[in-house]
């Protein structure tokens, strides 16, 4: 009786040992996520903006979307980011992180137990960072002379869009993603700007898909996903958006 009852008690010790240890874990996870207070401040139909909605999406992270009036910017973002007082800015636990290639990156850091953006091997990384580095300094400025430029100045953006277009797709090569079997920070910088490439072939009456037919078929595995097609503003409000701002500026 003495040998059961000293087993019974070892049991029960290891038993609330295990109670404990199961109820502190809850606890901790239940103290982080009330200690995660995540704001974006965002401008609908900004890519740089989409792509942090994407990481957001990716990685299950529930946050406050401010939405920004550029020509009337409010305190809060010109305090968040006092320096280019540019959307997006993530705001973490009252902590702001400026620039949505580095806010990936803080992302993919901090919430690295789900869906990981950049590969485990340096190697990998560093090359993950050179083309989202790539996207950051030809699309948006070339895409932008393609929408809003006329005759010569037009068809020289066009030219060069498609060059940097199909450098892409040499990269992309025959993987399903930039990241490989799953979306990576390539495809997170990249894919917002497919919601722009109606804008691009009806300003510059060109067809992206017939030069880019690789690009175009990725960018549409892409938008089966959820978090990515629901963080995406649809290609023709977008356009409607762009006749708005040429009207503005007498384009």
């Amino acid at each position: 009786c003495w040998i059961s009852g000293q087993a019974l008690l070892g049991s029960s010790r290891i038993i609330f040992s295990v109670l404990i240890k199961n109820l502190r874990e809850r606890d901790l996870q239940t103290v982080r996520q009330m200690e995660d207070n995540v704001v974006l401040l965002d401008f609908w139909p900004s890519s740089f903006g989409m792509r942090v909605r994407i990481a957001l999406a990716e990685k299950g992270i529930k946050y406050e979307s401010h939405e920004e009036n550029l020509l009337d910017k409010s305190p809060l973002l010109v305090e968040m980011n006092p320096v280019h007082k540019l959307i997006p800015v993530l705001i973490h636990n009252g902590k702001p992180i400026c620039e949505s290639l580095i806010i990936l990156q803080y992302i993919d850091e901090v919430w690295h137990d789900k869906s990981p953006l950049l590969p485990s091997d340096p190697c990998k990384r560093s090359q993950a960072r050179f083309w989202a580095d790539y996207i950051d300094k030809k699309i948006y400025s070339i895409g932008k002379r393609v929408m809003m430029g006329k005759g010569e100045e037009q068809e020289v953006a066009k030219k060069e869009l498609i060059e940097c277009l199909k450098t892409l797709e040499g990269e992309l090569g025959d993987k399903l993603y930039f990241g490989g079997e799953t979306i990576g920070l390539v495809d997170v910088a990249l894919v917002p700007f497919y919601t722009w490439f109606y804008s691009y072939e009806t300003c510059g009456n060109f067809s992206i898909e017939a030069e880019c037919p690789k690009l175009v078929a990725w960018a549409k595995r892409c938008m089966e996903r959820e978090t990515i097609s629901k963080s995406l503003p649809d290609p023709h409000k977008i356009y409607s958006f762009v006749l708005q701002l040429k009207q503005k500026l007498g384009k």
